[in-house]
Parts: structure tokens; sequence; C-alpha cells
């Protein structure tokens, strides 16, 4: 009787042990299988409120100034892309503008294209995919980095960071995209939000030309709602060019052609960044115009102020007689007697 409970308790213990060593796999699995993470009921809910689905197409877009990352997907119905969710981005290294070599600490703009085989689950920040980073357009300019990444871990050295969850969930988002037959997905980055606003806040930055260049992709994306294809000749991005086979980077362009509805938005956004420009000009002229007249009143009544003050004393002038000579004054005359 004794051997049998003391059986059953051994037997209770083997169990718990088992229990609580699977358990602790079961951790350590979770762990080392973050890419694999499920997406969430949320995210289901929100795929199919505009229309998409896990495995449907995918396009990211990033807007470094306003520190966004943007993720779109194909509606199943229509083929046009829906924005799916915005996420902050936690940190990116240097400025506005593109990078140019490596240890600028600069992170890439320009269109790139994101396959399965830039995407890294063992990343030491969390997860990551990495840009491309230089494409066919940064080589043509001879551009040097190494492992310029989207990734976890809120902290950046030349990539763009975002929280752990946030990478989780677009890089699951990218996952499903590729499980559902998609060979890549189209990486976007641009300076700031391509408004007149702001092109006209940038005008005279050395890089207007490449962020005009890259707005033309930013503006069919806009009108069409589809990603356009992009390719490098003379060293420019070219969308959307129909082609037999790739460019030459360095060589000359084949004739491009331009929708009515892009060449339409281009020229407005030019005239609106011409208004823009020239009103700040104008308010320029005329704050400049009220500081020189406000100095030419502050002269005027200076000088008026200085000329009393020299009637009143503080002058030299050799024709104003003293009013006391210092001499004294006569003794009055007796009164008449008018008796």
């Amino acid at each position: 009787m004794h051997s049998s409970l003391l059986r059953k308790i051994s037997s209770a213990v083997v169990l718990i042990w088992v229990a609580l060593s699977l358990a602790a796999c079961g951790g350590f699995v979770a762990g080392d299988n973050r890419h694999n993470v499920p997406l969430s009921g949320a995210m289901h809910a929100a795929l199919k409120s505009i229309g998409s689905a896990p495995g449907e197409a995918m396009l990211v877009r990033i807007f470094k100034q306003e520190r966004q990352l943007e993720v779109w997907k194909r509606q199943t119905a229509t083929g046009q892309f829906r924005l799916l969710k915005t996420y902050e981005i936690c940190a990116y290294s240097g400025d506005i503008g593109p990078k140019f070599v490596e240890g600028d600490r600069q992170a890439p703009e320009g269109f790139y294209t994101i396959t399965p085989g830039l995407m890294n689950p063992k990343s030491n920040y969390h997860l990551a995919f990495n840009t491309g980073f230089p494409n066919k357009y940064d080589r043509a300019y001879g551009r040097t980095g190494t492992n310029l990444m989207v990734h976890g871990d809120c902290s950046s050295s030349g990539c763009y960071a975002m929280t752990d969850a946030g990478i989780a969930e677009i890089y699951a988002l990218a996952r499903e995209t590729f499980k559902g037959g998609n060979q890549s997905f189209q990486l976007q980055i641009f300076p700031f939000k391509m408004t007149a606003q702001n092109i006209a806040a940038n005008h005279d930055s050395q890089h207007m030309g490449f962020w005009k260049n890259i707005k033309e992709g930013h503006d069919l994306f806009e009108i069409e709602k589809t990603p356009p294809s992009w390719d490098v000749c003379q060293r420019q991005y070219v969308f959307n060019v129909r082609a037999n086979g790739a460019l030459d980077a360095l060589g000359p362009c084949p004739p491009i052609s331009r929708s009515a509805a892009l060449t339409a938005k281009m020229q407005a956004d030019e005239m609106k960044v011409a208004d823009i420009l020239a009103g700040r000009e104008k308010a320029e002229a005329e704050r400049i115009a009220v500081a020189q007249r406000g100095e030419a009143i502050n002269t005027a009544v200076t000088g008026f102020f200085g000329g009393i003050g020299n009637i009143f004393g503080s002058g030299k002038d050799a024709d104003i007689v003293p009013v006391i000579s210092g001499k004294p004054a006569p003794l009055p005359m007796p009164r008449l007697n008018r008796g």
C-alpha cells in the first residue's frame, strides 16, 4: 500500500515536471519562433473591413519627416490598394535626404523591392527586413551602404526603427503576403509628405531634383492606387515605362509618356509651389518695407525731439539770447501819486 502511494506520488511529480518542461519549451519556441506569430483577430478584421485578405499584395510607404510607416493592401475585388494601418517610426538616422556612403548614418530614400530573401527572422532587433539599399538607382551614383533595415528595438543607426510590436505586425503581414503567392512588395521611402507646402519649404535643398523625381512615383500611386513599376535610366527613376527587358541605368531612356491625370497633378502642384514662394517673397518684401518705414519714422522723431531740446537750452545756437543774463534786476519805479 505504502509503495503504491509512493509510485502515485512519483508519477504525479513526473507529470508536473513534464508539464513544466513543455511549458518552458513552449515559451522558448514562441520566443525563437516570433517570425511565425499569427496575425491577430483585430488585424484580420481590419483587412476584411477594407476588402482585403492576408494573402493579398502589399505596399509599404515611409515618410521620414512625419515619422510614419504606412501599410497598404490590395483589395480582392477591385485590385486597387487601400491604406490598412499607419505605424509610428520610433527613430531614423540622419536628416531628410538620401543615403550616399557607408557610415554617413543616413537612412535611404527611393523605391525598393522587398523579396522573401530580404526578410530577417533572427534579427538582433527583434525582427527586420532589409530595404535592399543600394538599389539600381543608388548603384548608378556609386552609393554605398549595407544592412539598411526596417527593424524593431526602437533605436537606429542608419535604419528605420519601429517598436517590437509594430515590426512584428508588419513582418507578419509581409509573411502572409508572400504566402499568398506574391513574390515581392514595394517599399517607397520619401523625405516628407509630398505636398506643395513641403516642397516649397525645402525648395532650395540640394536634393530637390531627386525629390521631384521620386514624387512622380508617389503621385502615380496617389492617382491610380496601384504601385507603379519602376526602373532606372540616365541615372533617374522612370515609372510605368514599357520596355523590352530592364533598362540600362546609365543609358538613354526610352520615350516616356505620362497620363493626363499625372500631368495635371504635377502641373497643379508646381503652380501651388510657385504661388507659395511668391506669397512668401511678397510677405518678406512687405516686412522689409515696414521695417524701413519704422526706421525712417524713428529717425524723424529722434531729430524732431532733438530740435526741441536745442530750443529749450540743450543747444548752443548763438542767435538765441539767454533769458537769464546774470545781471541784477533794476529797482522798481515809485508809484505815481494820483491823488
